[in-house]
């Protein structure tokens, strides 16, 4: 049974004091059985450090929102895997939609910090997704097949054993759009099929697939209901303790109605 991983990606979002406020709001809310859902947070780089403090003995995982693909040098500005790993990290965000949007993050370097994270030892979530004319234009098999295909070249099974997928069409971050669950277990569906291919049925049956775009707790459930959804990337919605939370529950009730 894979197991349904839940991640908060905070952005550029909460200074100490407010990252603080939230990590204690979450662990006070964490008061239920969680069966095979895992939660992931993912607080800026500031943060890390005293988010591992507050995390501590608590079934609560810490994750990064990016890093580079060396361990060390002169890359004025960068976060290595390392050092993610020095602050107690244990996750890592890798080719967000806003990274490839922004800082024009081909999947070559996704792929090179991906390996880097695995080599490390840290579980990469590997993003991929369309944009909204993509999706338009009727394109989006293509362009995911492409992404998939290239943040994985050089994977091998074990390495596609320790690493999650993030399906966020570009179209439904942070718009309030969300892709409606056939919409997003179409796409899901065709991720792990691509797995299958390139790595054999046992990798592709045991792939975590998210599902990231406008998550919240009113439509968590009925996207997490699909059957090759295995979890939620979330945004602005783990920007609260209460919906946050809202959305583990309905990881929890997937596995406990399946």
């Amino acid at each position: 049974m894979r197991p349904v991983v839940i991640a908060g990606n905070w952005k550029m979002n909460k200074d100490l004091d407010g990252s603080r406020s939230l990590i204690e709001g979450i662990k006070s809310k964490v008061n239920f059985p969680l069966g095979n859902t895992k939660i992931v947070i993912c607080p800026p780089f500031t943060s890390l450090a005293l988010a591992h403090q507050l995390l501590s003995g608590t079934p609560i995982a810490l994750g990064a929102q990016n890093m580079y693909e060396q361990d060390d040098g002169a890359f004025t500005g960068e976060i290595s895997g390392v050092m993610l790993k020095s602050v107690g990290c244990t996750y890592v965000i890798v080719g967000h939609s806003e990274r490839r949007q922004y800082f024009r993050e081909t999947d070559a370097f996704i792929n090179r910090k991906a390996r880097k994270a695995l080599a490390v030892g840290l579980t990469p979530i590997i993003c991929v997704g369309e944009t909204l004319d993509e999706r338009e234009r009727g394109v989006t098999e293509q362009i995911v097949s492409t992404q998939v295909k290239g943040v994985l070249a050089n994977f091998s099974g074990p390495d596609m054993a320790r690493s999650i997928i993030a399906y966020e069409p570009v179209w439904a971050i942070g718009t309030g759009k969300t892709a409606t669950p056939a919409q997003a277990q179409e796409v899901h569906r065709l991720i792990r099929t691509i797995v299958r291919d390139a790595f054999g049925p046992d990798a592709a049956a045991a792939l975590v697939i998210q599902y990231g775009g406008s998550v919240k707790p009113d439509n968590a459930g009925e996207l997490l209901s699909q059957a090759d959804i295995d979890g939620a990337l979330v945004g602005g919605a783990c920007l609260n303790a209460e919906s946050f939370l809202a959305i583990v529950r309905a990881g929890v009730g997937k596995k406990a109605g399946s």
